[in-house]
């Protein structure tokens, strides 16, 4: 049976989050699922940065289906988590189902990945209070008022937990969680 890693997300993630890192997972022989606040096909947005704007733009994205809801998930099936950004972590952080994952993630000091205003999550469940993390760069003040030693760089690794700020960073995210992954929960 393969190592499964659980995508948490929703409506409004930004597809690139969610599909790179469900892709590469894929590809380097993992089972993945994603969860959301229900099982029904989830729609997501672009981010991009164009010039004359001073923040980024939001386009419609793919579509995907959730394979699980919040409440159905059993983190002990899961090695890891992967927290995409967007969006999406704003309302989801509200969802108690979610924050007993999250927390369950954290206590059994399980792998994460997280990205862009992912953070936001790890930041509702008190566990980014001591730890070194990156998140998309407007997320300095919440990150701080988390707990956490913010860095501007395109990965951080702070134990188990590898953040970055957004896509462009998936090369730099995706290396060093796979490194982190492959220490603790190898493909079976």
């Amino acid at each position: 049976m393969a190592t499964k890693i659980l995508i948490v997300t929703g409506d409004a993630a930004e597809s690139l989050e969610v599909m790179y890192p469900y892709q590469r997972l894929l590809e380097e022989g993992y089972e993945v699922h994603i969860a959301a606040p229900s099982r029904k096909k989830l729609r997501f947005v672009v981010h991009d940065f164009e010039d004359g704007f001073d923040t980024y733009t939001e386009k419609p994205g793919y579509t995907w289906p959730a394979d699980l809801s919040f409440a159905d998930v059993e983190p002990g099936e899961y090695a890891a988590l992967v927290i995409p950004g967007g969006r999406a972590p704003e309302y989801l952080r509200n969802d108690p189902e979610l924050r007993k994952v999250l927390k369950a993630f954290f206590d059994a000091d399980k792998p994460v990945a997280q990205i862009c205003h992912g953070p936001l999550l790890t930041a509702a469940v008190g566990a980014l209070s001591g730890r070194r993390v990156t998140a998309y760069p407007a997320l300095e003040m919440d990150m701080e008022a988390a707990g956490a030693s913010f860095q501007d760089s395109e990965a951080v690794v702070d134990g188990v937990v590898v953040s970055s700020r957004a896509w462009p960073d998936h090369p730099a995210w995706m290396r060093e969680f796979l490194t982190v992954l492959r220490s603790r929960a190898p493909v079976a």
